[in-house]
């Protein structure tokens, strides 16, 4: 097959190891995570070395892809440290490591040769050439950078031999390909070495320096105005002009995000890869799929510059708040078939008689009534307060593991 042909890898975020996990059962082709060094998402929960191992051979045994960030930019003592780092990931026997620095390539070159190296969104590759000079300097995959219009990437496409990737879904970033000093500036902390404040997310007010008090002519609420405050992307729309630009990787970002959003994320575009591949012509995006998005923690969707240059509709200028329909209440651990009790741990308050959506890893969505709730010493409870609290409920309907049990916000 050509590479147009091919089916798009799905690329989802790991945040934890339970978020990884979710990601591969939901669907995820691939998963991609940091260590607890050299990454760009510091405040993450982030894997240790013996996690890395654990959740590369989980992904293995489904016959799925584990890739490491080792995105920083990094400074000498940085460097002074890569080359032990990258021994041991190498030993874990991950892919493939995401890197946007040269001397952070370079080391890795020379440290683990037969290690696959993927170019960081990063880099900010906005271009062919860029792209066949990573090729070059050994990339087997780039990440392009998300300021790229569908016809821009179209052009990539058509003139590169390596393989690309491309965000598709999650939050957006006001700098350049997350290049920002704004962080490091306002609190000290290097957004660029994984420690970002996610100061573009403040509130603030214009004033002209010789001006004191005299504010700009900016829409604003009562407490001020969000003037760097993107709106989320959502591709889901675009996914046939994507993959007939030979994009082989869609890339979900978010690993800050919770359970819930990484498994519904990657449940909906799961189908829609399937479907588009299977029939690309008569490709359309179903209601319940757009549902299902709104349904997780996340700021209005757009399309960022993939269609258009963004305008004021791109951003959100009166609040960085998160909208979602739907609250995440539980995650099935198990099922007894003898006794027809799912056992569930907790994740939000829930009482017996509620009725709960439920979604399960093979994409199937149904609705039950929370009855006959017992602890986990089998007696009768009315309700489950606690955080995390383990606790089973009498249900025909046999639910998976790692099936998502949520709640209609009212």
């Amino acid at each position: 097959m050509t590479k147009l042909m091919k089916k798009p890898e799905l690329l989802a975020p790991a945040g934890n190891m339970e978020k990884g996990k979710m990601a591969l059962l939901y669907g995820a082709d691939a998963i991609y995570l940091g260590g607890k060094m050299f990454g760009l998402r510091a405040f993450a929960n982030n894997f240790s070395l013996e996690e890395i191992a654990e959740i590369t051979a989980f992904a293995h045994s489904m016959q799925k892809k584990v890739y490491v960030t080792v995105n920083i930019f990094a400074h000498n003592e940085d460097i002074d440290k890569l080359p032990a780092y990258l021994l041991e990931l190498d030993k874990a026997g991950v892919d493939a490591l995401l890197i946007s620095d040269l001397g952070v390539w370079q080391t890795a070159r020379q440290t683990v040769p037969d290690m696959e190296l993927h170019v960081s969104t990063q880099a900010n590759t906005t271009n062919y050439a860029a792209v066949n000079a990573w090729q070059q300097l050994g990339a087997a995959r780039v990440v392009l950078a998300r300021e790229l219009s569908l016809q821009e990437i179209n052009a990539i496409g058509k003139k590169a031999e390596v393989e690309l990737e491309a965000f598709v879904h999650g939050a957006m970033c006001i700098s350049y390909s997350g290049r920002c000093l704004l962080s490091s500036y306002l609190t000290g902390r290097d957004g660029n070495r994984g420690a970002c404040a996610q100061a573009c997310r403040w509130e603030y007010t214009l004033q002209e320096k010789n001006r004191p008090g005299e504010q700009f002519d900016i829409q604003e609420d009562e407490r001020g105005t969000y003037i760097m405050n993107s709106r989320d992307l959502c591709l889901i729309d675009y996914l046939p002009e994507l993959m007939r630009a030979g994009v082989n990787s869609f890339k979900i970002e978010g690993r800050m995000k919770s359970v819930h959003y990484v498994a519904t994320v990657v449940s909906v575009y799961r189908k829609a890869i399937d479907m588009c591949y299977d029939d690309m012509d008569n490709y359309h995006v179903s209601d319940k799929w757009r549902e299902e998005l709104e349904k997780v923690s996340h700021r209005p969707y757009t399309t960022g510059f993939a269609v258009q240059k963004p305008d004021d509709k791109g951003q959100i200028y009166t609040t960085s708040s998160y909208e979602q329909t739907h609250d995440f209440i539980g995650l099935v651990l198990d099922y007894d078939t003898e006794t027809c009790r799912a056992y569930i741990e907790q994740r939000n308050n829930v009482k017996e008689g509620e009725q709960m959506e439920v979604l399960m890893p093979n994409g199937m969505l149904f609705e039950i009534v929370l009855q006959d709730m017992r602890n986990q010493d089998g007696e009768t409870i009315s309700s489950a307060p606690h955080a995390q609290q383990k606790f089973s409920v009498h249900t025909d309907c046999r639910l998976m593991p790692y099936s998502l049990l949520r709640r209609k916000i009212q």
